[in-house]
This record gives C-alpha cells, structure tokens and sequence, in this order.
C-alpha cells in the first residue's frame, strides 16, 4: 500500500511549486471503505491538503473529500499526524490551476476576515429573474435578491452544495453560503458594472 503513496506523491520541485494557504474550512471524506467522517482543512494547496480529524485512515488509503468552498477531491493518504493525516491531492492540471485560483481566494478572504465578499455595493437588480444551471445541464428558475461586482444573492428552492460550481445567466461562480430562502454564489471573476448592468439590468453596480 505504501507504493501507491509514494508513486502518488508530487516530486520535491512540485512540492516548492505549490503554495500553501493556512485556511479553517470543513468537509467530509470517504475513505476505501466508503465511511464517511466530518473534517476541517489545517492547510492546503493544489497538491496537498492537511486534515484534522477523529479517524485517521493509513498510508497509501485513497480518499474522496467534499470541502465548503472547494467541492470534491480524490487522493492518497500520505502520512497521518496526531490529529488527522495529510494527503496528496490527485487531479489534471487545469483542475490544479481551478484550486490554486480557488485558494487565492480563500486566503484573501480569511486574511480580511471577511464571511464573504463584501468590498463591492451591492444593488437589487431591475431584472431579478435569472436561470441558475449546474455542472449535470440541470437549470432552476431563480430571483436575484442582489448581487455586486464579486457575486449574487438569490432565492431559489434548491440549494446546491457550497463549492459546486454554477452558472447564473452567463456569470461563472460557485456557491458559498446557503440561508432560508437562497444561496449565496461568489463569481469566478469580478465583474465589469457594464457586465452585469447588460446580464441583469442591475442600477450603478
């Protein structure tokens, strides 16, 4: 078993490549034996993440983890440490480059302290009908409470779990907050205000 985490394991010029971002966010993991358990990331970059947690697989187990703002993960435990284990993280290289802007994010969220982006006004669109469309083609019927320059509020009878990525309109985002009515959704990108004043007919963003 110990092979397959060595032969998954990034070379020692990988390692420096990637950039690790100390981040407190939770999730779940699966391990080979399909049980799940609850976790919380200590750190983590695009080709390795740190949990803490109460079970601890062995070295070489494959997992499966679902992380608040990042969405699903596949690797091999790596090592275990006292409260949890460390593991690489198994993906393509665009995948790599998607958690890499995922983190940056993170990082510069956590360092303002912010619960979620709030440096832009936000505005009630004069259009606040919208579609939201999941990764599967899956398209729901929504209602833009309001939305900024870095994301949207709406109201909607789903709620997609926070990190998967969506489509509301033509904007790009994933979801990061779920409240009574809606959800929360961080854009990829910020917006230009003629960007969204043309999507949503939203006033002076």
């Amino acid at each position: 078993m110990r092979s397959a985490a060595v032969e998954s394991a990034p070379s020692q010029a990988e390692r420096r490549n990637f950039q690790r971002v100390r981040v407190k966010i939770y999730g779940r993991f699966m391990l080979e034996d399909r049980t799940e358990y609850p976790c919380q990331v200590v750190d983590m970059s695009p080709g390795n993440v740190s949990l803490r947690c109460e079970r601890i697989g062995l070295p070489g187990e494959k997992v499966i983890a679902y992380i608040d703002h990042i969405g699903r993960i596949e690797g091999v435990i790596t090592r275990t440490l006292q409260d949890g284990f460390a593991m690489t993280v198994i993906a393509s290289e665009r995948k790599r480059d998607k958690l890499a802007a995922q983190l940056t994010w993170l990082a510069n969220k956590h360092e303002l302290d912010l619960p979620e982006d709030r440096r832009h006004e936000r505005v009630a669109p004069r259009n606040p009908t919208s579609v939201l469309q999941l990764t599967d083609g899956r398209q729901y019927q929504c209602r833009i409470i309001d939305l900024s320059l870095s994301g949207a509020a709406i109201e909607i009878d789903v709620k997609p779990a926070i990190g998967v990525q969506v489509m509301l309109g033509t904007m790009r985002g994933q979801v990061v907050r779920h409240f009574e009515d809606g959800v929360a959704i961080e854009f990829a990108v910020i917006q230009r205000p003629e960007t969204l004043d043309s999507e949503f007919n939203a006033p002076g963003v």
